[in-house]
Parts: structure tokens; C-alpha cells; sequence
């Protein structure tokens, strides 16, 4: 089973990511995964950080020669930061430093305190930082170079910055992906990108922090990976407990979602139809590529709505919780919005099920036991 975990706080040394169950023979090099990284560094709105750091992965292990071995892969992120935090971040015990006591609401900084018990909001917001997402794209970036071996390609792009959106009559195919990527906020339509640009800067002039609204999309994924036998192997669920994992991330939907809610049925549900050339199709995909847990063979379309950012440059109204009085949250150098990078986030995380859900699928120790295995099952579904 693919599975895969991260390691590391926001101003520490560096982020570490462990993935496990990549069959060997996979094509894969640092640039795979440093090019990803990049991806996730785009967006008009990104805060000062974005300007210090330029991620590059280091493989460790589980790589030979730019080739999987079949063994876990693990790799190193670098925080260029950490040079500026040393002390404050250091792991052996030292000069004791100032406690950040004041919780920003929004952040995990005051119920990560209560749970755990501790007095320094620090001690929590390092971990729980979007700065670990990093971690997942590298990750995820293992996810798509297998992928790629199915000929599934995952692609991304911004619907909605603030209160500016984008008409979803026409989706982005898998070739407009390096012109998304170009757009400043990594919107299909340009003249949506550039209101949207303009709403981020209302928000910085306002000391201010906006969300929005991404979408995944891919394409070429065979019908059956999932399962309609096993709520936890349903594929539609775990898309979308990938997806809330991400910071900020506060609703999913897949397909038309939530609209399907106010339609009849007759308007809901993608008609299915059959040609002697091309087989089983449907002509709408507002179940957005799942049925009954399982891909059923169109494009897979994943919706996620970020909430604004909770590090405002005015902070908001909190309690020191070493007083217990009245203060203002603490602020530090924070984006002003984020969407277009959580849309490549989004990205790895579909990756990342999709391969898991294909490797239980179609197993293999190694890339041409499973490539083997895919093209059966291809010819499979062709003869019926």
C-alpha cells in the first residue's frame, strides 16, 4: 500500500518526507521533485517567505541511479530560514527565549495549547504551519511520475479569489496547465485573473487576508479504482479526506457537489450511452468522474474552498493566555492569500490517492509488474 509521512517544523531545520510501497524500476531524479516544488512557490499574494525560500529536494533514499528501488524513499527540504531561527528553533537546550502567548483566532495556536498542555503558542503553530505542504508536494510529485506511467495527468486552477469567480462552463484541459501555471493566480481566464490580482491587493491595503475557491482535474484515470464494497477504500471519501487535510481547506466537493442538492434526478445523473468504437460514455460529468465509490472513466473533478489566511498584519482580538487579558493575535510574515499554491497541494494530494488507489488496484512489485497488470486491465474493459 502507497502511504507516505512528513516530518519537520515551519523555521526548523528542514522538512522530511517518508513514502513507502513505489515499486521499483520508477523513473524518478531531485528535478522530478524540485520542479513541483516550484509550482507550489507561484501566486500573486504570497508573503515574504515565498522570497527567502526556493526549495530543492534531496533524495536520501530508496533511489538508485534515477531509479526506484522498491525500498521507501525519503527526502530532505532544506529551510533556508532555519539560519535566522537557529536559536529560537534549536533542538538542544539554551538561552531560554520569549513566549509567543497570544493565539491567533483561526490557527490551531490555543486548542493545540490545550490539548497538549504547553504555554508557547510557538510549540504549536511550527508544526501546524502550511509550510509542511512542502513535504506533501514532494511526496506527490512520486505520485504523478507513477501516474504518468497510466497516462493520467492531474492539472489545477483557481475558481474563485474573494468575491471574483470564474464561469466553470469550460473545464482546462491537460495541456493548458503551463498557461495556468503563467497566470498570476494560476486562473484559466485571464481577465478573471486579473480582478482577482486586484482583490488580493484590496486585501493587503486593508492589512487584510482573502480565500477562495481551486479545482483538480484528471484525466485518463481507468473506471474501477476505488471500491463500492468498503467504506474506507471508496474513492470519492478519500479524495476528499485528502483534500480537508490540507491547511485552511474547509469544504470538498466532487463534480457539481453541492448543487447536485437542488436538482431532480432526471437533471442529475450523467446519462450513459454505448458506441461499437469507443465503448461505454457519458456526455455530462456532473457526478465529476465517481460513482458508487468508484472512478467510472471521465475526468475526476475535486473542488475545495480555502478560508482566508488567520496571520493578519492587524491582528485580530484574542487573550494572552499568560495573563488571561484582552490582546491582539500575534502576527508575522504571512501571505495575504494562498489559493493558487493550495491548488497545487491539491494536486499532490489527488496523486497521491489516485496511485494508492491504482497500486491496490493493480499491484506489483515492481513498475513492469504494474504496467502489465494496467494494460490487462485495459483490454479487459475494452472486450466488454
Amino acid at each position: 500500500m502507497l502511504r507516505f509521512m512528513t516530518a519537520g517544523e515551519s523555521h526548523g531545520r528542514g522538512l522530511i518526507v517518508v513514502i513507502d510501497g513505489v515499486p521499483a524500476g520508477l523513473p524518478l531524479t531531485a528535478d522530478d521533485i524540485s520542479s513541483e516544488l516550484a509550482r507550489r512557490q507561484l501566486g500573486f499574494g504570497r508573503g515574504g517567505r515565498m522570497k527567502i525560500e526556493r526549495d530543492q529536494a534531496q533524495i536520501i533514499s530508496g533511489v538508485r541511479h534515477g531509479s526506484t528501488l522498491g525500498s521507501p524513499i525519503s527526502m530532505l527540504i532544506d529551510n533556508r530560514d532555519w539560519e535566522n531561527w537557529t536559536e529560537r528553533m534549536s533542538v538542544e537546550p539554551g538561552q531560554e527565549v520569549e513566549a509567543d502567548t497570544r493565539p491567533r483566532p483561526g490557527h490551531a495556536d490555543l486548542t493545540g495549547l490545550l490539548k497538549t498542555g504547553q504555554k508557547d503558542v510557538r510549540n504549536i503553530l511550527e508544526r501546524a504551519s502550511a509550510r509542511e505542504t512542502a513535504a506533501r508536494v514532494a511526496a506527490g510529485a512520486v505520485a504523478k511520475k507513477l501516474l504518468e506511467q497510466m497516462e493520467v495527468k492531474i492539472i489545477s486552477h483557481v475558481v474563485r479569489i474573494g468575491g471574483v469567480k470564474v464561469s466553470l462552463d469550460e473545464i482546462p484541459g491537460p495541456d493548458d496547465l503551463e498557461r495556468i501555471d503563467k497566470s498570476a493566480v494560476r486562473a484559466f481566464d485571464q481577465a478573471s485573473s486579473d480582478e482577482m490580482v486586484e482583490e488580493i491587493k484590496k486585501a493587503a491595503a486593508e492589512k487584510d487576508t482573502c480565500g477562495g475557491v481551486f479545482e483538480m482535474i484528471a484525466f485518463g484515470v481507468p473506471p474501477g479504482l476505488g471500491s463500492y464494497t468498503h467504506w474506507d477504500k471508496r474513492l470519492n471519501a478519500n479524495l476528499s479526506r485528502a483534500v480537508a487535510s490540507i491547511p485552511a481547506i474547509k469544504g470538498v466537493e466532487i463534480g457539481a457537489g453541492f448543487a447536485l442538492g437542488s436538482m431532480r434526478g432526471s437533471a442529475a445523473h450523467d446519462e450513459i450511452f454505448h458506441t461499437s468504437a469507443g465503448g461505454y460514455f457519458r456526455e455530462t460529468n456532473r457526478a465529476g468522474g465517481i460513482e458508487g465509490g468508484m472512478s467510472n472513466g471521465a475526468p475526476i473533478i475535486v473542488r475545495a474552498v480555502m478560508k482566508p489566511i488567520p496571520t493578519l498584519a492587524a491582528g485580530l482580538r484574542t487573550v494572552d493566555v499568560e495573563t488571561k487579558a484582552g490582546a491582539k493575535a500575534m502576527s508575522e510574515r504571512s501571505d495575504i492569500c494562498a489559493v493558487p499554491a493550495a491548488a497545487v497541494i491539491g494536486e499532490s494530494m489527488v496523486a497521491l490517492e489516485l496511485a494508492k488507489s491504482a497500486l491496490e488496484k493493480f499491484g506489483g512489485d515492481s513498475l513492469v509488474e504494474f504496467s502489465r497488470n494496467h494494460r490487462g486491465y485495459l483490454d479487459q474493459i475494452a472486450e466488454a
